[in-house]
């Protein structure tokens, strides 16, 4: 029986109630079906978050030259805008290349592949021969499935302008976020009624800001490193033109921005890349060989060492998120899954109680 409380003392808080593991099911599913039926309207508004996390940290370095907030992300947002031009335009005639000469490299290369799997196909054969001995001849043939596909011509002609569009809302939100973002936050914190609230909403936000901006901008810092690390050494064991060069080596950068899938996804290509090019094995392997060995150096080493334990992720955790976001928003998904994932781990290690979620994060 329980014991009533003394006179004088509150009494204890009743216990929450609890809803059935159904409704939460539900709740899951239906917030992962809302997320991938409004990613037209949520993505643009996370890449601009993205983006302007990236930029605070040189945002507050230049206002503590006395720079404006305005003045200071115009000129972020017009550098970056200025170089992802200038790379794009050193790309587009090495990469158009490759999209044109890509079926011709894929014929070639099926003789070096059947070369290498033919003991392989060799005994699938034997193996065969010897099933359908022990089994009798079968006359039956297999049916085949004819699948058309109709092409709108009209698909393309919609597709560019939503595009654009797409992109000039990336651009002008991030300058937004990038202006008008603290103003944002300190008006959302006051709305809260309670004052302790509003203190651990502002610690949690300050938190998030600094840790999250100063995480990306590393990590785009590491990753641009890496590229130009893998296009110079493309460039000087390989002899590879200086522009092919480059379109590899942005490829790396982008992929590595997804961890483990993203190499993985590189390696593959490096593969195909080096055996579509070359014709002995040993230097068909090299690009391959060269990205693994970078990708091993800045993960083992590198980004342990520049950023620590604290952004530790559990290599499980990180690869669940990669393929909850990567189905939900495809490669945009992948590129914001790790941000999102150290997010969470941020607010978990501030809010009171849940340090221990925080924990299995890691």
């Amino acid at each position: 029986m329980a014991e009533a409380p003394a006179a004088g003392e509150p009494a204890p808080p009743a216990p929450r109630p609890r809803g059935p593991l159904s409704l939460v099911v539900l709740a899951v599913l239906a917030v992962a079906y809302t997320l991938w039926a409004s990613q037209d309207l949520i993505l643009p508004v996370l890449l601009a978050m993205f983006f302007a996390l990236i930029g605070n940290p040189i945002i507050r370095l230049l206002q503590r030259l006395y720079v404006p907030r305005f003045v200071a992300a115009l000129a972020v947002l017009c550098s970056g805008i200025a170089l992802t031009v200038l790379l794009g335009l050193q790309l587009v005639q090495p990469a158009s290349e490759w999209v044109r000469e890509a079926p011709r490299e894929l014929r070639t290369l099926t003789p070096k592949l059947q070369k290498l799997t033919k003991p392989v196909q060799d005994a699938n054969r034997a193996a065969e021969n010897i099933a359908r001995v022990a089994g009798g001849e079968s006359t039956s043939k297999p049916v085949q499935v004819v699948r058309t596909e109709v092409n709108d011509p009209y698909k393309s002609l919609t597709a560019t302008p939503m595009m654009m569009a797409s992109v000039l809302a990336v651009v002008l939100l991030t300058f937004f976020f990038m202006v008008y973002g603290q103003d944002l936050q300190r008006h959302a914190i006051a709305l809260l009624p309670d004052r302790q609230k509003k203190k651990l909403t502002v610690e949690i936000l300050h938190a998030i800001e600094i840790e999250i901006s100063r995480y990306v901008l590393t990590i785009s810092a590491i990753n641009a490193v890496v590229g130009l690390a893998f296009a110079g050494c493309l460039w000087f064991f390989l002899e590879m033109p200086m522009d092919e060069a480059l379109l590899w080596g942005t490829m790396a950068m982008l992929l590595n921005f997804a961890p483990y899938v993203g190499p993985l996804i590189g390696i593959v290509v490096m593969l195909l890349m080096g055996f579509s090019s070359y014709d002995e094995p040993l230097r068909a392997l090299l690009p391959a060989a060269i990205y693994l060995g970078l990708h091993t150096l800045e993960g083992q080493i590198v980004t342990p060492i520049i950023l620590g334990r604290r952004m530790a992720l559990s290599p499980l955790v990180l690869i669940l998120a990669l393929m909850v976001f990567g189905w939900l928003w495809g490669i945009i998904g992948l590129l914001l899954a790790v941000p999102m994932l150290v997010c969470v781990k941020i607010m978990l290690a501030k809010m009171e109680g849940m340090d221990g979620w925080a924990r299995l994060l890691e």
